[in-house]
């Protein structure tokens, strides 16, 4: 099959647009506006940047209302945001805080999750996600689309504090991807989470290429040639 997105017809029952970039991880994202309260939501439009420094980003679409989501005038108000690691276990917290509730409403209570305090920035963790960034907002790229939900603002933050559970630490020091079983989002009502892994290492001798992939910024400094 083939078409244009916008201008040709797909044909289909369903669009497959959503279902062609899969599986996305989620951005589980907490804040609080000026006033205190505390909000959280999840995006499916979420990844890290870059490693060094450390940055990440969500997307978020309008609401449908057409109106910006708290998550981001919230980041932007505050300069500050925590991203929370959604997992299998808890599936249908993460479903009840995408609810779209009045502005204000604690989605925390609303899907009966406990808070647990950052160390550097205000917005609260969510108690049982095995790891957390605290985040400081760095800045919004908004990209505007079909009314009423299709503009999105892309949020990115640098990753100033991270927490990760002891129990899901291997002896060997590495993240149990298996044991935590991590969310994902596929496309129409459909979701995923890492039930196996493998590993794929790249040919060569290029250290500093290799700690890049690993993620290690000081590996990647130590490799780089002078």
């Amino acid at each position: 099959m083939y078409y244009e997105p916008g201008v040709t017809p797909h044909g289909l029952p369903h669009d497959p647009f959503k279902s062609c970039v899969i599986p996305r991880p989620i951005g589980w994202i907490s804040t609080v506006d000026r006033d205190g309260r505390h909000n959280l939501a999840p995006y499916s439009q979420f990844q890290n940047v870059t490693f060094n420094p450390s940055i990440v980003m969500f997307s978020a679409n309008q609401n449908t209302r057409g109106d910006r989501k708290d998550s981001v005038r919230n980041a932007e108000d505050t300069g500050e945001f925590v991203w929370n690691m959604a997992t299998y276990d808890l599936r249908e917290a993460v479903n009840k805080s995408a609810e779209e509730l009045p502005h204000g409403v604690d989605e925390f209570a609303h899907a009966g999750l406990k808070k647990l305090a950052s160390r550097l920035v205000k917005p609260a963790r969510v108690a049982g996600s095995p790891v957390h960034f605290e985040c400081v907002y760095l800045n919004t790229l908004r990209f505007p689309g079909v009314p009423p939900m299709g503009s999105a603002d892309v949020v990115f933050g640098r990753v100033v504090a991270v927490h990760i559970d002891d129990e899901v630490l291997t002896g060997e020091g590495l993240i149990d991807v298996l044991k935590i079983k991590p969310l994902a989002r596929m496309g129409y009502y459909d979701y995923t989470y890492v039930d196996n892994q493998f590993q794929m290492v790249i040919g060569g001798d290029n250290t500093a290429l290799l700690a890049g992939l690993e993620g290690s910024p000081d590996k990647a400094q130590r490799a780089t040639p002078r």
